[in-house]
């Protein structure tokens, strides 16, 4: 008995017409969009042929993904970078597409393609934090400023803003201070038009005398424990009630004299401890 192998049917083939004898088999340049997505669904990873559809697929979406760049490319971001994050939304929707559900590839991509794009705003371009409602409003602010400013012969106000998208002006705001978080200018950048030099950190803020005063309030906390309690309140009385030491005295039944030399001894006690003396510290205590 002759056995007949017969050759297998892949499922690309069945989009194809059976050819009349002779005539080549048609290439991947002259399929549709169907069959070439057939192929990317039908062949295993790492598959040239596979590889050339996809690569063919991408070649024909290119405008796709550079029309989401330009509604979202109002800024300093690189086009090139969000034309690399459209075509990763690209290549998602070249794989995951089911012709049950649809037969447009266009319809099916261009979602993934922006949404990408919105997710590398998100997620990879705020030097700083930001909420996430703050940054998704942003993108979308940035997506239709070109547009509003079409349909109104001007620039958008707040209030034209907040209509379109259907917002509160307190989240627009938030929105487009986000948007300046998006790349905040360096301290150290130089300014135009200021002679000598300077930058932003020349002429912004100063020395806080406060700072000194806190620092000095941490290293006191460090010894004041090792204080006895009556110096401890002497202290207080002196330098936190402005008291006077007769007044202190008094308040605590004590001679003037009698303040006085306690007052001497936890200054002296706390003084080169606070100043990092050393040697004075290690003389006293031996």
């Amino acid at each position: 008995m002759t056995v007949i192998f017969a050759d297998p049917v892949s499922p690309e083939s069945e989009l194809v017409p059976p050819l009349p004898a002779g005539q080549p088999r048609p290439t991947l340049a002259t399929m549709d969009d169907l069959q070439l997505l057939t192929i990317v669904g039908s062949l295993p990873h790492g598959s040239e042929r596979r590889d050339a559809a996809c690569e063919l697929l991408v070649d024909r979406y290119r405008g796709l993904v550079w029309s989401c760049v330009q509604r979202y490319g109002r800024g300093p971001e690189p086009a090139e970078d969000l034309a690399q994050a459209g075509y990763v939304g690209l290549l998602k929707a070249i794989n995951n597409f089911d012709p049950a559900f649809g037969r447009s590839l266009a319809a099916f991509a261009l979602p993934c393609v922006a949404g990408e794009i919105k997710r590398h705003f998100r997620d990879r371009r705020w030097q700083i934090h930001v909420k996430r409602p703050a940054k998704e409003l942003a993108i979308e602010v940035r997506a239709v400023f070109g547009q509003l400013t079409q349909e109104l012969g001007r620039t958008p106000a707040e209030a034209d803003l907040a209509r379109y998208l259907e917002v509160s002006v307190g989240s627009l705001r938030d929105a487009q201070l986000a948007e300046m978080a998006l790349r905040p200018s360096s301290l150290d950048a130089p300014l135009s038009g200021q002679p000598g030099g300077y930058s932003l950190a020349d002429l912004v803020g100063g020395e806080d005398p406060r700072i000194d005063h806190m620092l000095s309030m941490q290293a006191l906390a460090t010894h004041w424990g090792e204080l006895p309690p009556r110096e401890q309140q002497i202290l207080l009385l002196r330098f936190r009630g402005d008291m006077t030491q007769a007044q202190i005295g008094q308040q605590l039944g004590l001679s003037q004299m009698h303040v006085s030399r306690l007052l001497a001894h936890a200054l002296g006690y706390l003084r080169p401890r606070l100043l990092g003396l050393d040697d004075v510290i290690d003389g006293r205590d031996h």
